[in-house]
């Protein structure tokens, strides 16, 4: 597949204050100086590229100044010889990439990945390239994902910036695009269309068209990388402070078809009170506020991958339950338990770890509780039961039912805020009273066998549960009220 992508700008000089500022990237770790020093005795070419390069440009543009992040350097030394020139000066070494040229380093507190130029071709079938080296900074930087993350700063004593492809004026002009043709580049590597997602959202980067032609073409693709490197990719997209435009595109282009197709299928489901355009609108609307909620909360850890998850796909079992009701109603009933099962599915065909899997499906199961209780009439059991069932979670849900409010109605939006308020201030009263976070029968398995005369067995942990209800059900009872309710219970299970 071939095509001839539009003509790139011709690059323009790096001005003179972009370039004191890159000079200045490099000038702040004496180990990049030492570097560039050892590789020029030794006859060889070094440049930091990659997205620090990037970074300090993007930050020299809007008038600061940029610090390392992650440490890339590419270089005409061989793998074997930034070897031999790290010998007796980096404290450590590792050799786990050096099939693709790279030799990782750690010099002084530094971490530091140094590669071979690189000249690869691609088998198209799946994303390993056939290394071959190269001796060509511009070839290497050629075969690169975008112009932007393809510039290169020497770190010789000229600290030259070279920029074949226009990465600057992209960065400048908020471009996304390929160094070559962006058909061949994805087919090469279809792993590169869920980075210019992330870059939407990381860098606030808007494709061009011939990169969103691409993308839409070769979506299909995706199937050849491995769901992990998918999953690591969507997550750091979800984590950037504002990634709704990269999942439009990520919709829009069919990449979600393949990588998370439940989300593209949100976009056929009008909600029951056509307050939206439809579910996938909402959704999107709900994971904009829950970020919200997260980023303004001190006490948060943030970015939360989980609760990001569970705003996205909290609605996921909506177009498996839609029915058509009386009066031209849509009514989605029993979506979050249809939905809990769809992202157990999901999450675990993505490899994500199990404890994300089973928090986001246990957030998405609990979404509606709330409204169960419209009236915001909760009896103490129900308190009580809300927050043993969503245990650890609870922070999460709460932000969570706030956000799944995307009503434009303010006055009942005002009421369901004020709804949750009183919640809120009922967990509270009744926290202080008892131990919510550990509701736990009155009673030991111990006990339970002594009063019943059982031995260990299954009708022990039937009577554990049944305490453990009543526990909910009336808060904490004294021993003699536990234990005559058991024998009650016995009596009538035995009659």
């Amino acid at each position: 597949m071939s095509a001839t992508p539009p003509s790139p700008p011709e690059p323009e000089p790096v001005p003179p204050a972009v370039q004191e500022t890159v000079r200045k990237l490099v000038d702040l770790s004496p180990v990049l100086t030492e570097l560039g020093q050892r590789s020029a005795a030794a006859g060889f070419q070094v440049h930091l590229v990659g997205g620090s390069v990037r970074d300090a440009l993007l930050a020299a543009a809007a008038g600061g100044s940029g610090t390392p992040g992650d440490i890339d350097v590419t270089t005409d030394a061989r793998p074997e010889q930034v070897l031999e020139l790290l010998q007796g000066w980096a404290r450590s070494t590792w050799n786990t990439g050096i099939a693709f040229g790279t030799v990782g380093a750690e010099i002084r507190g530094l971490r530091v990945e140094i590669t071979t130029f690189r000249a690869d071709r691609y088998d198209r079938e799946s994303r390993n390239p056939e290394v071959a080296w190269g001796d060509s900074l511009v070839d290497d930087l050629a075969r690169r994902d975008f112009t932007v993350n393809a510039m290169a700063v020497s770190l010789g004593p000229d600290r030259t910036v070279t920029d074949p492809f226009g990465g600057l004026g992209d960065l400048l002009a908020r471009r996304l695009r390929t160094p070559g043709a962006a058909v061949e580049s994805f087919a090469d590597d279809p792993l590169r269309m869920l980075r210019a997602v992330r870059f939407v959202a990381q860098l606030g980067l808007a494709p061009t068209e011939d990169v969103v032609a691409a993308m839409t073409a070769l979506a299909g693709d995706l199937a050849r990388i491995t769901p992990e490197r998918v999953n690591a990719e969507l997550s750091k997209t979800l984590l950037q402070d504002s990634p709704r435009a990269a999942l439009e595109l990520f919709v829009a282009t069919g990449l979600a078809d393949v990588v998370l197709p439940e989300l593209s299928a949100l976009r056929m489901e009008i909600d029951e009170h056509h307050q939206h355009k439809d579910v996938y609108s909402h959704s999107l609307t709900v994971l904009d506020q829950a970020i919200a909620l997260e980023l303004a909360d001190d006490d948060h850890d943030s970015p939360d991958l989980v609760l990001r998850l569970a705003a996205l796909l909290h609605d996921i079992g909506k177009p498996a339950t839609r029915r058509h009701e009386p009066g031209g109603r849509v009514s989605f009933h029993h979506h979050e338990v249809v939905g809990a099962k769809l992202v157990r599915k999901r999450l675990t065909a993505l490899r994500y770890p199990k404890d994300v899997i089973e928090a986001v499906s246990r957030l998405t199961f609990l979404h509606l509780r709330f409204h169960g209780y419209g009236d915001g009439h909760w009896t103490d059991s129900a308190v009580r039961r809300y927050v043993t069932d969503a245990g650890d979670l609870l922070p999460r849900l709460h932000k969570l039912v706030r956000s799944d409010s995307t009503t434009r109605n303010k006055r009942r939006a005002a009421a369901l805020s004020a709804t949750y308020d009183s919640l809120e201030q009922r967990i509270a009263e009744i926290a202080e009273q008892e131990d919510l976070a550990r509701v736990r029968p009155d009673l030991d398995g111990n006990a339970i066998m002594e009063l019943l005369g059982l031995p260990p067995g299954p009708e022990v942990g039937v009577a554990w549960r049944f305490l453990k209800d009543l526990r909910l059900e009336r808060g904490p009872l004294d021993r003699d009220e536990a234990e005559a309710a058991l024998r009650r219970w016995w009596a009538e299970r035995q009659g």
